[in-house]
């Protein structure tokens, strides 16, 4: 189901996991058009509106981002933040009336719900993120706050032909999870980032789905890789009221 700014969106009973796209916003230039994003450079009236338009969208009063800082940190979430935003890679939250998101422009967006409990997660996965196991992390803080059984969608990001990087960093980061070593579609080192985290969600006995699309392929996605000055879409997860 889409609606309005909202590329994909599936309801597990009081929990709606989503996620944007591109398209149906009000940015222009590179950051066309619906850029979340408050740190790349955008206009930050067109980054409010853009926000306002996705929390309506949701239903919600307000879109809770946190300072992503590629690493494991978890947050509960109460409410809007009163001030900055604190340092996480990962929220969750039992409070309805807002939309947690993460922000991505090649990284993996990760939602959870715990429909049973009432409760919803997001995660930002990106290269270091995966590796640290900020997936597993905000599972083990939700199952520490009560959930129990925990479905989650892993949303797109940069595939594993696109994504190329050094020998030696593809090495690094496969110690850790052999699963995501990969090759390019020229044969080169790669990170498939994704295979990555949907294996430590599995580990996990999470129930996990992968919504299918590579950011550095598809014009309706952002992608750092393929335009470096560009903006950012989201991964939601929010409880109805």
């Amino acid at each position: 189901m889409v609606d309005g700014p909202l590329r994909w969106t599936e309801q597990l009973g009081p929990a709606v996991l989503a996620g944007t796209g591109r398209p149906g916003g009000v940015s222009s230039g590179p950051y066309d058009s619906l850029n979340l994003g408050g740190h790349v450079g955008d206009e930050p009236d067109a980054v409010t509106r853009n926000r306002e338009r996705v929390a309506r969208a949701a239903g919600v009063e307000h879109l809770v981002v946190a300072e992503q800082v590629h690493g494991r940190g978890v947050v509960e979430v109460v409410g809007p933040w009163p001030d900055d935003a604190p340092e996480a890679d990962a929220l969750f939250t039992r409070a309805p009336g807002l939309a947690l998101a993460v922000l991505v422009a090649d990284c993996t967006p990760v939602v959870v719900a715990a429909p049973d409990e009432g409760m919803v997660g997001v995660a930002h996965a990106g290269r270091r993120g995966m590796a640290l196991g900020v997936a597993t992390s905000l599972v083990e803080r939700m199952r520490a706050a009560g959930a129990g059984r925990l479905v989650a969608r892993v949303g797109p990001s940069i595939c594993a032909r696109c994504y190329e990087v050094p020998l030696a960093m593809r090495e690094q980061v496969a110690e850790v999870e052999p699963v995501a070593r990969s090759v390019t579609r020229t044969g080169t080192p790669s990170l498939d980032v994704s295979a990555g985290v949907l294996e430590q969600l599995a580990r996990a006995e999470v129930e996990v789905a992968e919504v299918p699309g590579c950011t550095a392929e598809s014009d309706a996605l952002f992608s750092y890789r393929r335009s470096r000055t560009t903006g950012r879409f989201a991964g939601l997860a929010w409880l109805r009221g």
